[in-house]
């Protein structure tokens, strides 16, 4: 049906379409502006009693995203990072993950929730039409957008709501804690830990390929072992993490060929214990010339003379191998007499 199919008293008149009425299409106009519909007001516009409704409905929205993030807070602190937990459909899942995930996703909906709900039922929803004008801002504009920033703020009941107003601050103010939080995973601090190995008076050195304790008879003149420390397993949980510091080289060398004093007497009949990592960026050394007693990183090729205090000689170390002194026990048993007399690895930046 055509608009002329309308009797003529049924149509609405035409009017300004600034105060929201509509404007009838014709022949000569047949696009016509049919501008904004009449405003209607809603029920929060006509009772206060749903007006407070509405506010506790978003300062309830607010209170639970502050909740949210103090349980976000609480589970990245209290829950272990290896617990997993079932959670149909999903199956066995981390529960920090799922903790975190879940109280992370309620604290940012219900804020949005909040704001949303408030803008719908408590701002003012008058619609306005605003022409196109310039991009620079002239004295009038500005004056009109200062007027409508007083306005909007009026409109907006913030001084008025200030259940919503507090509630709402401190969802805001709270929030960003779960970020400040996460700042824990660049910790803890290391303390001295980087300083220290399982190495200490009475462990036994053990063979890395026979898992037996050794004597010095097990090794020759010329010989390269390595070993780790008494009660190291392969299939402990920190075994990575302990073996990296702790990974031990073993040289026998003719004590009258040894150079450096020190490790003259922190040996044992010539047998010297070295740390097996390079003091460049932490690789495994396993290269040993038996006639120069030098031992090479395959990396980067720094050189170390282990018989005259694992000194470097070649290539970007920046310093010897740390030395461990070693003695022999009661049962005949190489042992350790303490631990390296500096941190194992490369540099860092606690050295000296």
């Amino acid at each position: 049906m055509s608009s002329q199919d309308i009797p003529e008293e049924n149509l609405p008149a035409a009017q300004d379409t600034s105060q929201g009425a509509v404007k009838l299409a014709d022949e000569q106009n047949p696009f016509a502006d049919p501008g904004l519909p009449p405003h209607e007001p809603r029920v929060q516009d006509i009772d206060e009693r749903a007006a407070k409704r509405s506010e506790r409905t978003v300062a309830l929205l607010f209170t639970v995203s502050m909740l949210a993030t103090v349980g976000f807070i609480a589970s990245y602190v209290t829950i272990p990072v290896d617990k997993s937990v079932y959670i149909w459909p999903l199956g066995h899942i981390s529960a920090l993950n799922f903790a975190l995930g879940m109280t992370l996703g309620l604290a940012l909906f219900c804020i949005g929730a909040g704001a949303v709900h408030w803008a719908r039922t408590l701002m003012s929803d008058h619609e306005l039409a605003d022409e196109r004008h310039p991009i620079e801002a002239a004295p009038d504009v500005r004056a009109k957008v200062m007027d409508d920033f007083r306005q909007g703020a009026k409109e907006s009941v913030l001084g008025r709501r200030k259940l919503i107003r507090n509630t709402m601050f401190g969802a805001l103010a709270l929030f960003p804690l779960s970020g400040v939080v996460l700042l824990r995973d660049l910790g803890p601090l290391p303390g001295t830990k980087l300083r220290h190995t399982l190495w200490s008076r009475g462990k036994l050195l053990v063979n890395m390929n026979t898992n037996e304790p050794l004597r010095p008879s097990d090794l020759i003149v010329g010989s390269l072992t390595f070993a780790k420390p008494e009660g190291l397993e392969e299939h402990d949980h920190g075994f990575q993490t302990e073996i990296a510091k702790a990974a031990l080289m073993l040289v026998r060398i003719q004590p009258d060929d040894i150079k450096d004093k020190r490790a003259l007497e922190w040996s044992h009949e010539g047998i010297l214990a070295y740390s097996k990592i390079c003091t460049h960026v932490g690789c495994p050394i396993s290269l040993y010339e038996q006639q120069t007693h030098h031992a090479l990183c395959p990396c980067h090729q720094s050189t170390f003379d282990l018989s005259d205090g694992a000194k470097v000689i070649f290539g970007p170390a920046g310093h010897p191998l740390p030395q461990l002194r070693i003695g022999v026990n009661d049962e005949g048993y190489l042992e350790a007499l303490g631990d390296f007399d500096e941190p194992v690895g490369p540099a860092f930046w606690e050295r000296g």
